[in-house]
């Protein structure tokens, strides 16, 4: 059998590999949570800091009127019902992995008595969910997997019923408060020290007719409370224990907050609301364009390609997809068994979680992407001297204007199609975990290697496979735009979440169109890295105010 045959079949087994594989992690971000609903809260509680500004000095004015102009009429209305919102959604879903549950019990009995269930009509509630008790560990796999997302999924309806209490009680409905932390109530014996629970707890006694102070409610309030929700009950409990020290102290807290709170608001909302104006301004000016020169074809856009599709197929099917995400992932893991069964094992005790998670996350970046490159490179060399404009950096057109004027297209356009995506999918369909890390992370030199990850690795990377090969490869079968289209659809599959398909779909298609026109892979890098770095820098600084 000669060479060329061995890889025409191992590019088969991989493919049958990859493509089921590729398959279940979408289907499986079903389940996850996409991080748009998060987002939405915390610029919430950012708003319910600004609005705890006060000043009378005149030089506060212009400070004040962008104050009311960020907040809006009612504040407090709109952030309650905003967690509400979110609270339906959750209390859907659980309901849906409860259902889910039900339906994998009745096909495939377990051998150990099923866990309690939650019985389809009924309405949820914290007496009937699946997750309270604990599981039999040798419940079938599947349910034990939609109970472990059910759990996950109370604990968060926990914590927003926390927070909407809080809301309702500042706004003079400690009725709806009481009955709301009333919910919050374990089914079993074993999380009685839920924190939850002792926030529920505390709150209650706080917040009752005539109020009881516990003793361990300011403690409670201090470990288990964020932001505007830890001062406002910690306000509450200074004045009930009519501490005006500690009062004073903690109001001039809050308003040193509020204040960066604003700059913070700004950024995040008005320099993205500005560069989407100009995007627009470009999109119509594109369009005028087109218009005014309507005979003018694609010809010459097109690429000489001189390989076929098992040149492509090669090198995404194994260089990325079979080794980046299935190969590499393994021998990392396997290793790492291999090693604890050794009883080897790597010191990491100077190095934080979060610095831990952002190293190994480089180093796998970086091996994957020296890997599917190395493979890109000895699939393309037997075809050397490649022709005009394979892999060409600068282009033929100013790359940083393209750039630039592509990152700036793509904030209306994205805007858009979030919006319309994020009414579909519900806060279902997953997202990108390293957006929820940074969002949560606090430690400076974690999210400094996290950034170079998304802003210079991943760039540098993705801009060569999927604008720099896969676009023009395609060129030979599809016209260009087709070949835009498909190749921002295998652009958004390869980040396995299904709820971030149309969005990255949408990105990858404005990257290809600034690629194709400045002929420079410079440009459609310098426009990718800008949204990935201002994007983390938005997440960031909404993560920053919420403590």
């Amino acid at each position: 059998m000669t060479g060329n045959s061995l890889k025409r079949l191992f590019l088969i087994a991989a493919t049958l590999i990859v493509i089921p594989l590729l398959g279940a992690s979408l289907w499986s971000s079903l389940t996850e949570p996409q991080i748009t609903d998060r987002l939405q809260l915390y610029q919430t509680d950012l708003l319910l800091h600004v609005n705890e500004l006060e000043s009378d000095h005149p030089d506060d004015a212009g400070l004040l009127a962008a104050q009311r102009a960020v907040l809006g009429q009612d504040p407090l209305k709109t952030a309650l019902e905003q967690y509400q919102e979110v609270r339906q959604s959750a209390t859907a879903n659980l309901k849906k992995f409860a259902q889910q549950t039900d339906r994998q019990r009745d096909d495939r009995p377990s051998l150990a008595a099923p866990a309690e269930t939650l019985t389809p009509d009924l309405p949820v509630s914290p007496n009937n969910l699946p997750d309270r008790p604990s599981l039999d560990a040798t419940a079938s796999s599947t349910p034990l997997v939609l109970n472990t997302d059910a759990r996950r999924q109370q604990t968060l309806i926990d914590q927003l019923d926390l927070r909407i209490g809080i809301l309702q009680a500042e706004q003079g409905n400690p009725t709806a408060a009481l009955n709301t932390w009333d919910q919050i109530q374990p089914t079993d014996s074993q999380l009685q020290t839920d924190p939850n629970l002792g926030l529920a707890t505390a709150l209650t006694k706080l917040w009752s007719d005539p109020p009881q102070l516990l003793p361990d409610a300011e403690l409670q309030f201090q470990q288990h409370l964020e932001g505007w929700f830890r001062y406002s009950s910690l306000s509450r409990l200074y004045q009930l224990q009519q501490r005006s020290d500690a009062l004073q102290r903690l109001q001039q807290e809050e308003q040193e907050i509020a204040r960066q709170t604003l700059i913070k608001l700004a950024l995040v909302s008005t320099v993205p609301a500005i560069g989407a104006i100009i995007g627009v301004v470009l999109i119509i000016s594109l369009g005028i364009r087109r218009l005014t020169q309507s005979t003018r074809s694609e010809a010459g856009l097109d690429w000489q390609v001189p390989w076929g599709w098992e040149t492509i197929a090669w090198v995404l099917i194994v260089g990325f997809f079979f080794v980046g995400q299935i190969a590499i992932p393994g021998v990392l893991g396997l290793g790492k068994q291999v090693l604890s069964q050794a009883g080897i094992t790597v010191s990491l005790a100077s190095l934080t979680a979060g610095r831990s998670k952002a190293f190994y996350t480089l180093a796998y970046y970086l091996l994957m992407s020296s890997t599917g490159l190395l493979i890109l490179y000895r699939s393309v060399k037997p075809f050397t001297p490649l022709p005009e404009d394979w892999f060409r950096l600068t282009g033929k057109r100013n790359w940083l204007l393209w750039g630039l004027g592509g990152y700036f297209v793509a904030l209306p356009l994205m805007f858009a199609v979030s919006l319309v995506n994020q009414q579909f999918w519900q806060g279902q369909g997953g997202s990108n975990p390293l957006l929820q890390i940074v969002l949560e992370e606090g430690d400076p030199v974690a999210l400094l290697i996290f950034f170079f990850t998304a802003a210079v690795a991943a760039p540098v990377f993705e801009e060569i496979l999927f604008r720099g090969f896969l676009l023009p490869s395609l060129t030979r079968y599809v016209p260009v735009w087709g070949a835009i289209g498909l190749s921002s659809l295998l652009f958004a599959l390869a980040h396995l979440s299904l709820s971030e398909v149309i969005p990255l779909a949408t990105l990858g298609a404005v990257l290809g169109f600034v690629y194709t026109r400045s002929r420079g892979l410079l440009a459609s890098m310098l426009m990718h890295s800008l949204w990935n770095s201002i994007t983390m820098i938005g997440l960031f600084i909404l993560g920053s105010g919420t403590a």
